[in-house]
């Protein structure tokens, strides 16, 4: 599946980065190119695989580069006033060659929560290929405004795009490492995780899948709408040594249990957003590895029990083969979940945060003027 990638904020541009550095490492063309969009100079200036050409910064007159400062009605605002910037510089994409549109966005800060529904608006306006979004939930600490700023981008994005794929930051928090690390860490993982998904069904020839996983099967799931979660798991290969030193054959004699323990544990495992996976209305398997090790029974019988498990009959699946790979993987991708308890709990606290900000909002001329009462005197102001 070949894409359009506009990453939207600070983390909408990591992690397009970290998609772009997958793309290269793995010789992958399932990035045809991408755009970086943000009101922040400096977020702009510390990315490190989109071109410099394609870094747009946007809002200039309002906030002369210094970002939103968490605030997302501003941003949705400067998305309304500079979209025609964005969409000029998407005109300037080779659109022909692309099978759909992805918008990247956090949707805790002001400017990615704010500004990717409103050019997901645009886009499906504009463009026949379907636009999908990728949204990063914040974490649960990281406080009450980013909680109501995901909850309100959630509610309008999940309508703007024709799928809106949901990533919990909490799913993949560690507590050993540093803010930065473990952000890195995470858009890494998410880049293989979705390379696995986007790059099925690329072939150089010498290896052909047996059950062809290709953009239409994707976009195939993807068209119920809605919210999607993505789950991902992988075992490593151990290879007898070969002539010479070289890489041996692997042991495939548990290529058909292996395959469906994978599956398994990538759909009841840590998904990208946790739910109930029997909410779901369709489902997409893709299992990756070297040949010998991708038993069409066990995709069979893999499918088959995603079908069981989730109660859909509408799963597909296929084989990716990666020669010379070192691992076994499955990805699984769940569309059109309903039952998703951390949704509702963003929800519950974004309610919570906004009536309390109303009620500080509407106390504060009296607690100023409670401040500035000089009792008994008259203390007179300057001017």
């Amino acid at each position: 599946m070949r894409l359009a990638l506009l990453g939207v904020g600070q983390a909408g541009g990591k992690v397009t980065d970290a998609f772009l550095e997958y793309a290269d490492r793995t010789d992958s063309d399932i990035v045809v190119d991408a755009l970086a969009v943000n009101t922040a100079k400096a977020d702009l200036l510390g990315l490190e695989r989109v071109p410099v050409s394609k870094r747009l910064l946007i809002g200039t007159d309002r906030v002369k580069g210094h970002g939103v400062g968490a605030d997302n009605e501003l941003g949705a605002e400067i998305a309304a006033d500079d979209s025609d910037v964005v969409m000029d510089a998407v005109a300037g994409m080779p659109t022909h060659e692309i099978d759909a549109f992805m918008l990247v966005a956090g949707l805790g800060g002001g400017t990615g929560s704010g500004v990717a529904p409103y050019l997901a608006k645009e886009l499906r306006r504009r463009y026949e290929e379907p636009v999908y979004g990728l949204g990063l939930l914040p974490g649960k600490d990281e406080g009450g405004i980013y909680t109501l700023n995901a909850a309100r981008s959630f509610q309008t994005f999940v309508r703007e795009v024709d799928n809106l794929v949901v990533y919990d930051n909490d799913t993949m928090a560690s507590g050993a490492d540093s803010l930065a690390s473990g952000f890195a860490k995470a858009n890494e993982e998410l880049a293989r995780r979705f390379g696995v998904l986007f790059a099925a069904g690329e072939t150089d020839g010498t290896a052909v899948p047996e059950q062809v996983v290709d953009a239409s099967e994707i976009i195939n799931t993807l068209g119920c709408g809605g919210v999607s979660t993505f789950g991902y798991a992988s075992s490593p290969i151990e290879r007898k040594r070969g002539l010479f030193g070289g890489k041996g054959r692997a042991d495939v004699s548990d290529a058909t249990p292996r395959i469906l323990a994978l599956v398994r544990q990538a759909t009841l495992g840590r998904l990208t957003l946790p739910c109930e996976i029997t909410s779901a209305e369709r489902a997409l398997v893709v299992v990756a590895g070297p040949p010998e090790m991708l038993s069409r029974s066990g995709v069979e019988k893999a499918r088959t029990w995603l079908e069981e498990a989730t109660g859909t009959m509408e799963v597909r699946g296929g084989d990716f083969p990666v020669p010379d790979a070192d691992e076994v993987a499955a990805a699984v991708l769940l569309s059109g979940v309903s039952d998703i308890p951390r949704v509702k709990e963003l929800q519950a606290v974004a309610i919570e945060t906004q009536q309390s900000m109303r009620e500080l909002s509407e106390t504060a001329d009296d607690r100023l003027s409670d401040l500035l009462w000089s009792g008994d005197g008259d203390l007179k102001p300057l001017f």
